[in-house]
């Protein structure tokens, strides 16, 4: 028995070794020859053959064998070449006949049947993304969604393959198939004709695989839809097919919920986002929503707003944060002599109020006029603990004691030499005092009714800017003058007095200010050539009695009430804009006439180009009560009211009305040959005047002055920061002036503007 075992096994053995010989030598004839290796790519298509037979029994039941084998690396070529797929970005395949409710879609031809959706109604597997899910990851990261972009969407990727069933195939683009049709399905609220606007492929053109698949990049671009954006070509004959995108919106907006706005009115940020309710979620939209909201604000002057936050609700809500930008603290560095009060009651901006750029520039512009400062910086800061803003202040204080010694020259002091002292932060309280003293030649180039006289003034001042509370101030102020009188004929006149001003400006009412004034003022007038003085009214056949009216002064208590309007941009070189003041001037006599006056004054900038300037000034004055003497009439003539007259030249009256329009243009070339500021801020300016008087004076009427005037001319205007424009116009009168009988140009020279 065990013989037998032994022998069996003897026999395995050799059977064995026989098996191995005819391997290795089966192995030696086939292998070494490359000629006689197969190709690889010959392996798969025997491969796709084998598949296609096997499964074109039951094309329904193609796709969910192709679903189910996708991930073989062999097979998945296969399945490429059979239908048409987008990729997405997480390399998710997504079947054209992965739909809720797909079905099979017949073309015109019974014989060219191309698969579109199964009728399964198999449930797809790619879920719905929340459109702004991206945007919350972004809040917790950086709390500035305004900044996504689409670049943090998905990306839609093209890769198609063919869909040959039957042996129909449209992908190559050599084949010369053309697109007889396009249809657009799963457009609930977008208009079909705004799709089709946003595609290349339109009807008619050649069917290019890479052309319909930018059409779904650019679709996918327009942010109303999601990632499962699908095209498929269905064949009609051999020549042309019918080009079906299958689209999927995003949820729709139902409204919008608005947090935060408290600076600007709601209406103003509703009216940019109702616009989109309604339509489908979209990032693009609520991002340009988004820098709408922030270019009113900013335009407002509010730079510091954002929306701070976007985030959706499931019901289709969209909710918007939005950080107006609150001031945390304002902190001021760099007063050495100035007090710390007496520079933060010249910043309106308080912590816990919204920051607001427009107020900080009046702010910083009030400090610089204070005169204490040299330079005046800002910085803000964000905490971000609290997410409140920091306002640093810098200063740096500049020499306020001043001494002049100046000359100059002036239509109604002529040649003049002056002396002053000045302190613009007396005591370090931002109060000022100055004392300034003036000679001059008398009225230059004056005519026969001008006493040949020295102008002399002096004049003291204090000045508190803020009085009592923040907006208000207080001038304090002595004067006394001695000149030729303009006003009166033939006159001299001494004037001298004091005032107190008090001044505020309306917290409601920004551009609003008011003043009231209060003074004692005492006017004397004499004889200044009495020869002269006869003649003249005997020339006029008038009486000399009437002299003695003429030289009328007094005593008088004043109160002088006013409001001023102003919107300018700048009280230096302004551009745009609108100056109105009116003052009310109430003499009480204590000895002479009691009288009161009402003058009204408007002007209006227009800018024109980008450095140019319209300037209309209308103005108006007249007795409201009481007889007013010649020395308090209204004069017209000189550099202040119609150019190309001397001072009082058109005569002087107790009402008067007047008007200019005065166009102001930057030297030109000047801004190429200099940085310089100063220079920058010249102007040469053409200009027309006319105005006429109400119950001319009798001196007015004893030298013949006309009472109305019309002139046109050219002039330069210097601007010079704290003390306004400096005037010089060469004018030509349009009406002559009778009592002269003069038509030539006359040049006039003044400091400030026509007010």
């Amino acid at each position: 028995m065990k013989l037998k075992y032994i022998r069996a096994l003897i026999i395995f053995v050799i059977l064995f070794l026989i098996a191995g010989q005819f391997s290795f030598a089966y192995d030696q004839i086939v292998a070494p020859s490359d000629a006689n290796r197969v190709d690889i790519n010959t392996l798969k298509k025997i491969k796709e053959v084998k598949l296609f037979k096997k499964k074109e029994k039951n094309p329904a039941q193609n796709v969910v064998e192709q679903e189910a084998i996708g991930q073989d690396a062999v097979e998945q070529e296969a399945d490429e070449q059979r239908f048409h797929i987008i990729k997405a970005d997480n390399n998710e395949a997504v079947s054209a006949f992965d739909d809720e409710e797909s079905e099979v879609f017949s073309s015109e031809n019974d014989d060219a049947t191309i698969l579109g959706r199964s009728k399964s109604k198999t449930k797809s597997k790619t879920k719905k993304k929340n459109f702004f899910g991206f945007l919350k990851k972004k809040n917790k990261q950086t709390e500035q969604p305004q900044e996504a972009t689409l670049e943090q969407q998905e990306e839609v990727t093209d890769e198609f393959v063919v869909d040959d069933v039957n042996d129909r195939t449209y992908i190559n683009d050599d084949d010369l198939v053309y697109i007889q049709e396009v249809e657009i399905y799963g457009n609930n609220l977008l208009d079909v004709n705004y799709i089709k606007q946003q595609i290349s492929s339109k009807e008619g053109d050649q069917y290019i695989r890479s052309q319909v698949s930018d059409d779904l990049r650019k679709l996918y671009a327009t942010g109303y839809f999601t990632q499962n954006i699908r095209a498929l070509p269905i064949k009609i004959d051999d020549n042309n097919v019918k080009l079906r995108i299958i689209l999927e919106e995003n949820q729709p907006i139902a409204g919008f919920n608005v947090v935060g706005v408290k600076s600007i009115k709601i209406d103003e940020v509703m009216n940019i986002l109702n616009q989109y309710k309604g339509m489908p979620q979209n990032i693009l939209n609520i991002n340009k929503a988004m820098e709408e909201i922030q270019e009113i604000y900013s335009n407002k002057g509010y730079i510091l707003a954002r929306v701070a936050k976007v985030s959706d609700d499931p019901d289709g809500y969209v909710n918007i944060l939005i950080d107006e930008g609150v001031i945390g603290d304002i902190i001021v560095d760099g007063n050495k002599k100035t007090r710390d009060f007496i520079v933060k009651r010249n910043i309106f901006l308080q912590p816990g109020s919204v920051y607001n750029e427009n107020t900080m520039r009046s702010d910083i512009l009030r400090l610089m006029g204070t005169s204490a400062f040299k330079d005046v910086q800002r910085e803000i800061k964000r905490d971000d603990e609290t997410g409140l803003y920091d306002v640093y202040i810098a200063l740096e204080e500049q020499r306020t004691g001043k001494i002049s010694l100046g000359v100059g020259i002036d239509s109604a002091s002529g040649f003049f030499g002056s002396v002053g002292f000045g302190e613009n932060n007396f005591r370090g309280l931002g109060q000022k005092l100055n004392l300034n003293l003036l000679a001059g030649t008398g009225i230059l180039m004056n005519d026969s009714s001008v006493v040949k006289k020295a102008n002399l003034q002096g004049e003291i001042s204090f000045l508190e800017p803020m009085f009592k509370r923040e907006n208000q101030s207080l001038l304090i102020r002595g004067f006394g003058r001695y000149y030729g009188s303009y006003q009166v004929p033939l006159a001299i006149e001494k004037r001298f007095g004091g005032e107190f001003v008090l001044s505020r400006q309306f917290i409601t009412y920004r551009n609003l200010s008011g003043s009231l004034g209060f003074g004692v003022e005492n006017v004397d007038l004499s004889e200044g050539d009495s020869a002269e003085s006869r003649l003249r009214y005997r020339l006029a056949h008038m009486d000399f009695s009437q002299r003695k009216k003429e030289l009328d002064g007094g005593l008088y208590i004043k109160i002088t009430p006013a409001l001023t309007y102003d919107t300018r941009e700048s009280s230096i070189n302004s551009r745009s804009g609108v100056l109105a003041r009116v003052t009310f001037e109430e003499n009480l006599a204590l000895s002479g006439k009691t009288f009161g006056k009402l003058h009204g004054m408007i002007r209006k900038f227009i800018p024109v180009g980008k450095k140019s300037s319209l300037v209309f000034t209308g103005k108006v004055g007249g007795k409201i009560h009481g007889s007013v003497p010649d020395f308090a009439g209204y004069s017209l003539g000189g550099p202040y009211t119609i150019r190309g007259f001397n001072i009082a030249e058109v005569g002087v009256g107790n009402g008067y009305m007047m008007g200019s329009a005065e166009y102001r243009v930057p030297i030109p070339f000047i801004d190429r040959l200099t940085s310089n500021t100063f220079l920058n801020n010249m102007r040469l300016a053409a200009f027309v005047d006319a105005g006429t008087l109400f119950n001319r004076t009798i001196g007015s009427r004893v030298y013949n002055k006309p009472g109305y005037a019309i002139s046109t001319g050219i002039g330069l205007r210097i601007f010079i920061p704290g003390l306004g424009p400096i005037n010089l116009d060469y004018g030509i009168p349009i009406t002559n002036t009778k009592g002269v009988g003069r038509s030539a140009g006359f040049f006039t020279f003044g400091m400030g503007e026509m007010y």
